[in-house]
């Protein structure tokens, strides 16, 4: 497996190195607000914050790249990463992004595939070799994952990687998660400049709650928990919870602290599936984050 040293290396060759700044992600701002679970999600897990009673979060909107002065509007992936704090003191995050699909199954290919997206010349070898990426290329592409949208709240999130529920019978059963907005509508007033997306959040969030369904797939006969780029039929799906952003938290890594939100930090009622690129990405967070320290 790739060496993570060398992975977050060639990730700052990409987008330079900058001072106490994640590899990717790099630009992005925190929020606070709280999610109410459904009936529906306590009858499949007993984790904490999927009981029904009102629980805290912390939410970090970001653009997918690694300079921290990229201009808002420029195209990008973009992120919605969120902690959720459980009534124990404990907390479990879930990280998701506009694109629906991921092209790749293993670090090695998508460091290289970071590397071949910034250089355009490079992009057309690169799916050569890793022809397998092309549909969801074709998915990202027809969903708009890298056009800019009019606001973080605008946008559908997609956290990738399954994971496993544990009934109160001991039952488990694999899922996968969508971040969808609830009631978006835009802003009278109009947002331009490098922080258009920052600033039209601020804005939105004075006038009032933005609102997210957390929607849950569960998987169907044949559906892998294990590859990232399965494409799931599900055997249903339905609402999860409910997540309301309120307000602009205090920056958490203000006095020098650092704030990671890693996708394999999990509580007791949610496993994890053997999906190599979700466990690799808590070592690489670890590297950014020794790093950024």
């Amino acid at each position: 497996m790739l060496d993570t040293v060398e992975a977050i290396d060639r990730i700052n060759a990409v987008f330079g190195r900058h001072l106490r700044t994640r590899a990717l992600h790099a630009k992005g701002a925190f929020y606070q607000g709280t999610f109410t679970a459904t009936p529906d999600a306590a009858q499949r897990s007993t984790a904490g914050h999927l009981q029904g009673d009102p629980v805290p979060v912390l939410v970090r909107w970001s653009n997918g790249a690694g300079n921290p002065k990229a201009p808002d509007k420029a195209p990008d992936v973009r992120g919605m990463a969120v902690s959720f704090k459980l009534p124990d003191g404990s907390s479990t995050d879930l990280l998701g992004q506009t694109a629906p699909r991921f092209p790749v199954r293993t670090p090695e290919d998508f460091v290289a595939f970071v590397e071949a997206s910034q250089k355009p010349a490079s992009l057309p070898l690169f799916l050569l070799k890793h022809r397998s990426a092309l549909p969801a290329l074709g998915a990202n592409l027809k969903g708009k994952a890298l056009v800019p949208p009019v606001s973080y709240a605008a946008a559908t999130f997609y956290p990738v990687h399954a994971y496993g529920w544990v009934a109160p019978d001991g039952s488990r059963r694999w899922v996968r998660y969508v971040l969808k907005p609830v009631d978006f509508v835009p802003l009278a007033q109009k947002f331009s400049g490098a922080d258009a997306l920052r600033d039209e959040i601020v804005a939105r969030l004075a006038q009032g709650p933005v609102v997210y369904d957390l929607r849950v797939t569960v998987a169907g006969p044949g559906d892998d928990p294990n590859d990232p780029m399965s494409v799931w039929k599900g055997s249903e799906e339905f609402s999860a919870g409910t997540l309301s952003i309120t307000d602009v938290a205090p920056d958490p890594e203000a006095d020098g602290s650092l704030k990671v939100f890693d996708p394999t930090r999990v509580v007791e009622g949610i496993e994890l599936s053997d999906d190599p690129i979700l466990h690799y990405r808590a070592l690489a967070y670890s590297e950014s984050a020794n790093r950024r320290a």
